[in-house]
């Protein structure tokens, strides 16, 4: 996978890029999207891999979760790996069903040494059951819990040395997360080892009020903000060039919008490696 910017593929933009070609230097598709055994969506995702690397980007697996581990989740997800052949797999630090339930979302944990060990065996459970390493995303959140021990950042970096995992670093998660609890992104940064960090997620985000107080919800639905992009070229600087997604999945715009974002990721990152050499 080259160390520059890729794109979210989403089904609006399938036939565009099956007729075109655009410049971009790779794709990531939603691993679930592509579970069916034919279709046009899987027609034109193996048409696509022909041409572009390719990342699979899981949401259903709930490694957080106290149910037995979905195995049958897993057996669809290891089809589809070895349909498609991508260079990168990944998760999330997070649930999202009990009890064979799921919610619409990825709810986060709370940041205690038991829920550290809990998920940390299940994503290595998973990894073994792919025979591959996965990539475990931060989630945004909203609320903390009362019993966390850890900081965000610890238990992230935990789980990687737990589990054997790398790092899907989302940075305006981080920064969600840091406006909404108060704490400061460079301090997350500093927290996480270098070397773990295979890549990095951009996007854009939601401001509202909520009892008098602003709340940023991780929508996914706009550009990418300056304090995002600040606290990219503070990422570029310590965990170095690796691939970058320019994530965009509500009120989803035109191809060449989405190619400007990753354009000006990559524009950043040369910057970046210019300074440092």
């Amino acid at each position: 996978m080259p160390a520059s910017a890729g794109i979210g593929l989403r089904a609006q933009h399938h036939l565009e890029v099956v007729a075109h070609s655009p410049k971009v230097a790779w794709f990531e598709a939603h691993s679930e999207n592509y579970f069916a055994d034919g279709g046009s969506h899987v027609e034109c995702l193996s048409r696509i891999r022909a041409r572009y690397p390719l990342s699979l980007h899981g949401v259903g697996l709930s490694l957080g979760s106290a149910d037995e581990l979905n195995r049958e989740h897993l057996a669809k997800l290891e089809r589809v790996i070895a349909r498609f052949e991508p260079t990168l797999v990944s998760e999330h630090v997070s649930w999202g069903s009990v009890q064979g339930r799921f919610a619409n979302d990825l709810l986060p944990l709370p940041y205690t040494e038991e829920a550290l060990r809990h998920v940390s065996l299940r994503i290595a459970q998973a990894q073994d059951a792919l025979g591959r390493r996965l990539l475990l995303e931060n989630v945004s959140s909203y609320l903390e819990f009362g019993s966390s021990t850890l900081t965000e950042w610890e238990f992230l970096a935990g789980v990687a040395a737990e589990s054997g995992c790398a790092i899907l670093l989302d940075l305006n998660n981080i920064y969600v997360a840091a406006q909404n609890h108060g704490f400061a992104c460079d301090e997350y940064l500093r927290g996480i080892p270098p070397g773990v960090v295979q890549e990095f997620h951009l996007a854009g985000h939601t401001r509202i009020d909520l009892d008098g107080r602003a709340l940023l919800i991780d929508t996914h639905g706009a550009p990418v903000c300056d304090a995002v992009w600040d606290l990219y070229r503070a990422a570029l600087q310590r965990f170095g060039a690796v691939p970058t997604l320019i994530e965009w999945d509500t009120d989803i715009p035109s191809f060449d919008v989405l190619q400007a974002e990753a354009s000006k990721a990559d524009a950043l990152c040369a910057a970046e490696h210019a300074t440092a050499a």
